[in-house]
């Protein structure tokens, strides 16, 4: 098979169109003809050395993929009602960008009804990630408000549909007038840009002093602090990405008299089963809302795969508004 291999850590020209033996599906697992694969930030950590590989996953990147199921454990696929021929995206622990990739069929889940193969395989990453930290470990409920950093990433324009399907009002961070516009365009109630605006004001301004209830924060660092200002009493923070730096000043005392909580996680690294409960969610609580296209998938891009450095490049520009992916 053809794939894109990271040849070296560095720049997005370490990664090369190789060709590497053809995966075999084992027990538990689905072998799936890739069409299209989605690009992440984790795969650019990857690139530059900084996210290592779980044990026994491709050093490959990609974690999410979209395509035809070929090969693999008939009593599996029977079980999640699935078999060869049919048309799946999946969370993958590595490996995406190839023509062919092994998948647990528990992280497998059908393409939504009406979606091209682009559309689903922008879907699996940012959706198990906000299901995970923002409804599952935050605990976000109707009626709640939710704080959204990097409202116009893939996961900013995933936590915003999926945030308002279930009723909840949301605000997001952005860096320009451009993104906060296309934010707003996807049901956020609203945009604040970071750059002429102190966020912890806006979001007291916009709630009447009372805060949010939930922050999703891909930054962390010097952005805890401000986070907690802007929490109302019972608030949750859930962390999923460091790119301010790990270090956090925290004011304990506002943590215990208003009862605020720090939370956060990595999905890469956790065991099938906890990723194929995420998957289970997905179908009976999200999927419905793709198949009735009340939640869309936002596609900024499309790279031809042997084109995966232009797609890196445009990723760690931050130009982009939703998701970036590959196609075979």
């Amino acid at each position: 098979m053809k794939a894109i291999e990271i040849s070296s850590h560095g720049a997005p020209d370490v990664l090369r169109l190789v060709e590497r033996p053809d995966p075999v599906a084992g027990e538990g697992e689905a072998l799936i003809r890739v069409a299209a694969a989605g690009v992440n930030r984790p795969d650019v950590l990857q690139r530059k050395g900084h996210y290592p590989v779980p044990p026994g996953a491709s050093d490959l990147p990609g974690l999410e993929v979209a395509g035809e199921i070929v090969a693999g454990d008939a009593g599996a696929l029977a079980a999640a009602g699935l078999k060869v021929g049919d048309r799946v995206c999946a969370l993958v622990a590595g490996g995406g960008y190839a023509e062919l990739c092994v998948a647990p069929v528990g992280q497998c889940l059908p393409v939504p009804a009406a979606f091209s193969d682009v559309e689903a395989a922008s879907l699996p990453e940012t959706f198990f990630t906000v299901w995970s930290n923002v409804f599952d470990r935050a605990h976000l409920a109707r009626g709640e408000t939710l704080l959204i950093h990097g409202g116009s990433s893939g996961i900013g324009v995933t936590a915003i549909q999926m945030a308002k399907a279930f009723g909840a009002t949301v605000i997001v961070t952005v860096g320009s007038d451009e993104k906060a516009e296309a934010c707003r365009a996807l049901g956020a109630d609203h945009a604040i840009n970071y750059r002429t605006s102190a966020f912890e004001t806006e979001v007291l301004r916009i709630t009447e002093d009372r805060g949010c209830d939930v922050v999703l924060d891909m930054v962390a660092g010097s952005y805890i602090a401000r986070d907690l200002k802007c929490l109302a009493a019972d608030g949750r923070i859930s962390i999923i990405a460091v790119q301010g730096g790990t270090n956090a000043e925290i004011d304990a005392g506002a943590v215990l008299r208003r009862r605020l909580t720090i939370t956060g996680s990595t999905l890469r690294p956790r065991p099938v089963a906890f990723k194929a409960a995420i998957a289970a969610a997905l179908r009976q609580h999200v999927w419905p809302a793709l198949d009735a296209g009340l939640i869309k998938p936002v596609v900024h891009q499309v790279f031809p795969a042997a084109e995966a450095a232009k797609a890196h490049e445009l990723m760690e520009s931050n130009r982009h508004i939703g998701k970036l992916v590959l196609a075979w």
